[in-house]
């Protein structure tokens, strides 16, 4: 069957079924007409279709939970029920990975492509057909045609022959962790949040298996939890974000209860959760927001008092206003647009539009899936996307066939981590006015086999000046951290670094993954020329953050009541926007721009304050 701007025949019926189900739900009589309609239809070409499932629950499985007809959790024999006894830490997604698991069950084309992408970062497990010639769906020999069809090699693939009930993975897979932060990878499965896909629940099982790395599971009380890997996040060092759903889902448990299974089983010890969204139907929170490092959050943006966005605005401010990220700084966020249904009259969620998001996406070692709707809203998300992580390759793939399911690439996908990790943790290092002494470049480097030695490579231009070498020394044995200097810099300089560790073993590591074509980066802004940031009657501190997406903060102190303006110039000295014009009142007070909203183009640019007592300047760089 052909494609129609990456749909086939049988997603446009699926697409078609959710769409009837949205809108006649409370209306039996009609959806159970439908319902058997588009069963008769797809019948006619492929009896697969008959029982794809979307991420949430259909009626009829509502209808079974109602009756009590539940699978009891799968438990297997090999699987261990009790927490481990030795510390452990939940790999986040930006770390190393022996392998992608996918179930190849439904949405081929949009499978193939992820295949095409990962293939060349990472073993992909495609979790298929135990029996070949079955009309369930597509077995390994199936799938082998299909990729060499669309020209995907069959290199780095392996094929895991075994039941599933439906496509999502991220919810029914198992969780990456570390015992002793990088010693022994372990999985962590939870009791699955649809009882009435027993099939899924095993999946973990089975590859675990086939990997040969310990299962630990979640399933019998007083340890058993509910939960599922759409409404899960976490920055790899101790903190994990769901929504409430976790909670609603473990309701017979207090939340004390629920946040000590998941530092037993994961290591979490600050579980930061968020009330649910009235528009998202299944509550899971990588439809609108992704951690990108430790302490860097992607987050979904409706127009004002669209759908969901006032929850998230509201979500996200709890979350700013109660929390640090893991270096007690800030988490700093960037903003990317939750676009509207096209196939739906450009309609969002609260008005029958389908759940699109660009949030929904996979970090593959050096690469990044993001789904693909339509060009007016992908060119930007995927703009933002590279913008907030330079130097990975970044894919995009249609999801239009994906969605109408209440799922994108995110819930598709999972994860395995390495056997053999070496995890470095760096805080990228702020713009300073410092242009005299070194900055002290802090990174906490481990390997099961010990760290031999780790370098720091530094840059002022990554086009023509070659990275320069600076040998760093373990400054603190007991915290694991390694200290190197990059030597002063003039004001105006951009400075490019990262870090590169070597394992006893011979293991060698960079950090951020990518390096040296992707890198930690800041300015040198000084307070000379146009970086000038005081006179006698006002202070324009160092905006932040510098570089930025999407809001940048202009912290002013006037000492008295003046006329002002703060604008921004391009680097020839030609007006971009006034950003404000009016009385300046005495005191301190925030100015804020925001480049995202304005469509200003990554580069550097000048904010300008003035007033007639004089004028101040200082360099903006927005990414």
């Amino acid at each position: 069957m052909s494609d129609f701007y990456g749909i086939t025949v049988l997603d446009f019926l699926q697409i078609y079924y959710t769409f009837i189900k949205k809108y006649f739900l409370m209306q039996k009589s009609l959806l159970k007409y439908c319902a058997t309609l588009c069963s008769i239809i797809m019948s006619t070409i492929s009896v697969s279709a008959q029982t794809d499932l979307p991420v949430g629950f259909t009626v009829e499985e509502l209808e079974t939970i109602q009756r009590s007809e539940i699978a009891e959790p799968f438990l297997s024999p090999d699987a261990i029920t009790t927490p481990p006894t030795l510390p452990v830490r939940n790999m986040a997604q930006w770390e190393e990975t022996q392998a992608l698991t996918i179930t190849w069950r439904q949405f081929d084309a949009v499978l193939r492509e992820i295949v095409r992408a990962a293939r060349k970062e990472t073993v992909v497990i495609i979790n298929c057909n135990p029996n070949s010639g079955s009309t369930q769906y597509e077995d390994s020999t199936a799938i082998k045609s299909y990729l060499a069809a669309g020209g995907v090699p069959l290199t780095n693939i392996r094929f895991n022959p075994t039941s599933a009930d439906a496509v999502w993975i991220r919810d029914y897979g198992a969780n990456p962790c570390y015992l002793n932060d990088v010693d022994s990878l372990i999985l962590v499965d939870w009791k699955y949040n649809r009882p009435t896909r027993p099939n899924d629940d095993a999946v973990p099982v089975s590859y675990a298996s086939l990997l040969g790395i310990p299962l630990y599971q979640t399933t019998v009380n007083p340890t058993q939890l509910v939960h599922t890997g759409g409404n899960y996040m976490t920055d790899g060092l101790h903190t994990a974000f769901s929504s409430n759903l976790v909670l609603n889902e473990n309701s017979a448990k207090t939340e004390a209860q629920i946040d000590q299974i998941m530092e037993d089983f994961m290591g979490i010890d600050r579980y930061i959760k968020m009330e649910t969204l009235p528009f998202d139907g299944i509550h899971h929170i990588d439809m609108h927001m992704k951690l990108l490092n430790e302490e860097t959050l992607l987050v979904g943006q409706y127009p004002d008092g669209e759908a969901d966005g006032p929850q998230i605005e509201a979500n996200l401010a709890y979350v700013l206003s109660s929390f640090n990220s893991v270096f007690g700084t800030p988490y700093k966020v960037v903003r990317i647009p939750q676009p509207p249904d096209q196939f739906n009259g450009y309609t969002y969620p609260d008005n029958g539009g389908n759940y699109l998001t660009y949030t929904n996406a996979t970090i593959i070692n050096k690469s990044i899936i993001v789904p693909q709707f339509y060009a007016q809203y992908d060119t930007t998300a995927l703009r933002i996307w590279r913008n907030a992580m330079p130097g990975y390759t970044v894919v995009g793939i249609n999801s239009n066939a994906t969605i109408p399911s209440s799922g994108s690439l995110h819930c598709i996908t999972h994860s395995v981590g390495v056997n053999n990790p070496m995890l470095i943790v760096h805080q990228n290092l702020p713009n300073t006015t410092n242009t005299v002494t070194p900055y002290q470049v802090d990174a906490r480097i481990q390997h099961k086999s010990g760290i031999q030695f780790a370098t720091l490579y530094y840059t002022t231009d990554t086009a023509s000046i070659p990275y320069s070498a600076v040998t760093m020394s373990l400054t603190n044995a007991a915290n694991n951290t390694w200290t190197g200097f990059i030597p002063a810099q003039p004001a105006g300089t951009h400075v490019y670094y990262y870090v590169k560790g070597h394992a006893n073993s011979g293991k060698e590591q960079v950090r951020p993954m990518p390096a040296p074509r992707g890198n930690f980066e800041f300015d040198v802004l000084g307070v000379t020329g146009i970086d000038s940031h005081s006179s006698a009657e006002f202070t324009f501190k160092p905006v932040y953050p510098n570089p930025s997406h999407g809001i940048t903060c202009i912290p002013l102190s006037v000492n008295k009541n003046t006329q002002g303006t703060i604008k921004l110039y391009d680097m020839l000295g030609n007006l971009v926007i006034t950003i404000y014009d009016g009385e300046m009142i005495a005191g301190e007070k925030n100015y804020f721009l925001n480049s995202l909203s304005l469509n200003i183009n990554a580069g550097a640019y000048l904010i300008s304050v003035e007033t007639k007592e004089g004028k101040l300047t200082q360099k903006l760089m927005v990414r």
